[in-house]
This record gives C-alpha cells, sequence and structure tokens, in this order.
C-alpha cells in the first residue's frame, strides 16, 4: 500500500489497517464537492512523496459511521493518526497546511515549524510543490487571499472593471450552471424569467474580491446584482423587485433589451418552488415536494432524525439549528427514496443535507456551516422573521462578554490601525494576557454604539468580565504600575 492511495470501504476494514504502527492519514471527500477533487491530486502526491505512512481516501457520505466516529462535518478534512491515536487534523483545501502536517507527523520537519507555503519545500518533493503551484494558479478556490483592512486604489479598479463588464453583473457563489447557494440560485432564475443577458463572477474563486466587493458596495452578503455598475441589492432585493415588476422597469429605464429564446422559454423557473419545467419530475412528486419543503419555515432534508442524525454532514446542520436557537421540521430521506431522489432534480442539489428557508433552498453542511461562520445565516434568519433581530444593545453584551478580557480597538491584534490601538495590544501581549478584540472599523453601528454604552468617546477600550476598565492612557498607566495583569485576574 506504501506510494499509493487506498479507498477504505468499511469501519472493519479501518479498524484493521490502524492496528499497522505506520502514520494514517485519512482524507474525508465527497463526490460533488471540487475542492475534494483538487485536494485528492495533493494527496495522491504526498502519498508518493511519504512511502512509509499509509493514505486512506474515505467516501464521508457513504460511509457515515466512520465519518461521525471522526466528528467530520465538512469536506474536504484530514485525520493524522498514530498508534490508534488523532494526532492532529486540517478541515479545507489548503495544499500547503496538508504537505507540512503530514511532513511534520512523519517526523520529516520539526513540529515547531510553522505549516506555512514558505516551508513546503522541506514538506514535499518537486511533483507535490509543482501540484500546489497549478492549484493555485488555476483554482482560487483552493488558495488564501490576506484582505487588505482599506481598499487599494488597484483592487477597486478592479472591482469597478468587473461590475462595468456586463450591463447586468451578478456577483454569486458558484456560476449560473451551479449556483453553490440558494440564494444566488434564485437571483440566476430571476435573471432568466426577465430574458436578459447578464455576467456572472464567482466570488468563491477569489477572496480578494469576495472581502473587497462587501467594502467596494457596502454590502456583506452575496449575491450582489449590479445593473450598469450601480449595486441593486442581494436576493431579497431582486425578488421583491422582481415580483413588484420594479426589476423589468429598472432594465428598461437602462435601455437593456428582453432576449427571446426557446432555452429561455422551455426552462423558465418556477419562482416558488425552485423545480423548473423541464425537470422529468410528475406532477404528483413536484407538488408533494413543495408540500414538503413550504410545510414549516425551517425545513431539514437529512439523513436520519434531529436526535439520531445518520451521517456527520446532518449532525452538523442539526447542530447549526440548535446553537442558533431555530425551531425546525425534517424529513428523514432515507425513509423514502422517491423523495431522497426527487428532490435532487426539484431543487438541482445533488446532495444531502439540504435546508430550506421559507421555502427557499440554503444549501448542504459546507455552505450552512460557513454562513454560521461568517455570520450571514443570523442574518438570514433575522431578515425572514425565525428569530428575534438583536437590538445594538444585545449585540454589545454579547460582545462584551464573548471574552472575558476584550479589547474593541482599530484594527486588529496583528494589523492595529491606530497607535493607541497598537500601545494597548503590545502592552496586554509583553504581560502574557490572552484577550479577545473586535475591529471597531468594520462596523459603524458597534462603534457609535459603544462609544454611548460604554459613556466613553474614544477607541480602543478594554473590557475585563463585560466592566469597562479604560482606553489607552487607563491601560499603559496600569502596565506601568505593575497591576494590569492583576486587574485582569481578579
Amino acid at each position: 500500500m506504501s506510494g499509493s492511495v487506498k479507498d477504505v470501504q468499511s469501519k472493519a476494514e479501518l479498524g484493521g489497517l490502524l492496528r499497522s504502527d505506520a502514520l494514517v492519514i485519512l482524507h474525508f471527500w465527497a463526490s460533488w464537492c471540487e475542492a475534494s477533487k483538487h485536494m485528492d491530486q495533493v494527496f495522491s502526491h504526498l502519498a508518493t512523496d511519504f512511502p512509509h505512512a499509509h493514505f486512506l481516501r474515505v467516501e464521508a457520505e457513504e460511509q457515515p459511521e466512520i465519518s461521525e466516529a471522526y466528528s467530520v462535518a465538512a469536506v474536504p478534512y484530514f485525520v493524522f493518526i498514530k498508534d490508534g491515536k488523532t494526532v492532529d487534523t486540517l478541515e479545507g483545501a489548503d495544499p500547503s497546511s496538508l504537505a507540512n502536517k503530514v511532513a511534520k507527523a512523519s517526523g520529516a520537519i520539526n513540529a515547531g515549524e510553522p505549516a506555512a507555503p514558505a516551508s513546503l519545500g522541506m514538506a514535499a518533493g518537486a511533483t507535490i510543490l509543482e501540484t500546489v503551484r497549478e492549484l493555485a494558479r488555476d483554482n482560487g478556490s483552493v488558495t488564501e487571499s490576506k484582505v487588505q483592512p482599506e481598499l487599494s486604489s488597484a483592487l477597486q479598479k478592479k472591482i469597478q472593471q468587473l461590475i462595468d463588464s456586463n450591463p447586468i453583473m451578478l456577483c454569486m457563489k458558484g456560476s449560473p450552471e451551479e449556483p453553490r447557494c440558494g440564494f444566488s440560485r434564485k437571483v440566476v432564475d430571476i435573471l432568466k424569467e426577465e430574458n436578459v443577458k447578464f455576467g456572472s463572477f464567482d466570488i468563491l474563486s477569489d477572496d480578494e474580491i469576495r472581502e473587497g466587493l462587501k467594502k467596494f458596495s457596502n454590502w456583506p452578503t452575496f449575491p450582489q446584482l449590479y445593473c450598469k455598475g450601480e449595486l441593486l441589492g442581494g436576493s431579497d432585493i431582486a425578488i421583491a423587485m422582481h415580483e413588484s415588476g420594479e426589476l423589468k422597469e429598472v432594465f428598461r429605464d437602462h435601455g437593456i433589451e428582453s432576449i427571446v429564446s426557446d432555452e429561455v422559454k422551455t426552462a423558465k423557473p418556477d419562482r416558488k418552488g425552485g423545480i423548473s419545467e423541464n425537470s422529468g419530475l410528475s406532477e404528483a412528486l413536484a407538488s408533494r415536494l413543495k408540500m414538503l419543503i413550504n410545510s414549516s419555515p425551517v425545513v431539514l432534508f437529512m439523513k436520519g432524525k434531529p436526535d439520531e442524525p445518520k451521517c456527520g454532514f446532518s449532525h452538523k446542520v442539526v447542530e447549526i439549528l440548535r446553537e442558533e436557537n431555530v425551531n425546525f421540521e425534517s424529513f428523514d430521506i432515507l425513509s423514502d427514496d422517491e423523495v431522497r431522489q426527487g428532490l435532487k432534480d426539484y431543487s438541482n442539489w445533488s446532495s444531502y443535507p439540504q435546508l430550506y428557508i421559507k421555502g427557499e433552498l440554503i444549501g448542504g453542511s459546507d455552505i450552512v456551516l460557513k454562513m454560521q461562520r461568517s455570520g450571514e445565516l443570523k442574518k438570514v434568519l433575522e431578515n425572514k422573521g425565525i428569530i428575534k433581530k438583536d437590538t445594538i444593545e444585545d449585540r454589545l453584551k454579547k460582545l462584551t462578554t464573548s471574552s472575558p478580557v476584550m479589547l474593541f480597538m482599530k484594527g486588529t491584534p496583528d494589523a492595529p490601525r491606530c497607535g493607541f490601538s497598537s500601545k494597548v495590544v503590545n502592552a496586554l501581549k509583553e504581560e502574557g494576557v490572552d484577550f479577545g478584540s473586535f475591529d471597531i472599523l468594520t462596523d459603524d453601528e458597534v462603534r457609535q454604539g459603544l462609544k454611548v454604552y460604554s459613556n466613553w468617546p474614544t477607541f480602543p477600550q478594554l473590557y475585563y468580565k463585560s466592566e469597562l476598565i479604560g482606553g489607552c492612557d487607563i491601560v499603559l498607566e496600569l502596565k506601568n504600575n505593575g497591576e494590569l495583569k492583576a486587574t485582569l485576574s481578579e
């Protein structure tokens, strides 16, 4: 098995392979996930570069017992096992980190060295290096870009050229043929109903553009629909404008002509259900699926039940919904194969779980997890009236208590945006104090609200156990008096 990748077919087979003294690396993947396919190339090359380790591949949805045993919630996901014990994990498509983690676990580089692209040469041979370069060049989804705090003139120009490249421009997740979220799919359907030509850009392929657009347009979520370089809004606004007829008027006022084609006529989507007339589903099944999707404001089509999920992906989405305090209904697709197969055509989404909110497909586990981490899921739930929207006071209470020591500053600890913030960060680091931080430049509501909440007009502001300690002068005075650490540990 050395130098090659072996597919694991059962939990019993994996148990036998783990009895080996060699390092074992598991790659949890899914056939529908493009990032998994890219990382599988890297994984295969690493198997050649490190012949003494065992490289095993597990199809996550087909092996739910194994996936649950290793708490797999998203793919690609890697688990490193030595002597039967998990020694490391890696989630996501990061070739450099994977190569370095393999090298460290196998003893090829020192454990103290960072898993960073700069050290990749020590972790892998020429073949893997070339593969990583190709992935970085050809597929932005497997690279990470650091977004600068302010938009550079070059990035502004790049974004302006992008949104001006077509009279109607949709910045979305995925492509019109393969949308990667329900909201993007909805706007694509609307534009097709409007019979207009439009350009699109997959924001998942370029993180610099993705983050830059949020600041450029002052619009934090996607998709974003532009007409003649002007932002119209996201999916909710596009839906409302479409249903009221306003969208057609906007296009007409901007001189955008409708197109008429057989393709548009025969593949016209149903706004409410997401099903197209040429889907091939019987009217009875389509009606049943529509009823199930709309049986509750939030419906999760999953494997198993919320209290007994039968795959790690379903389990993860259940956990997320519970963390967000969302009441939801579920349907076990393993109990009804007609629904299981039919829903794939109905939603144009090939895997499970599938989460719907107010009859609209949100996506699968990967998308729901990303939306939760970015805060986008909560915003959607609030905008749809599923959960109560936090007041600014509620937000500030949560933020000030999110870490025992909490610093509201300009910028981040690694990149402060003002001298006073930098001084407080340095003081806390010199005292060995662990702290959380919030960049007030990213959220004007928090920035202005905190001045009233704390009755303190300037920044930075340091809190301990939700109580305001003070600003830069007070923090430095406490440090110079030898009282800062004691104050933050009482």
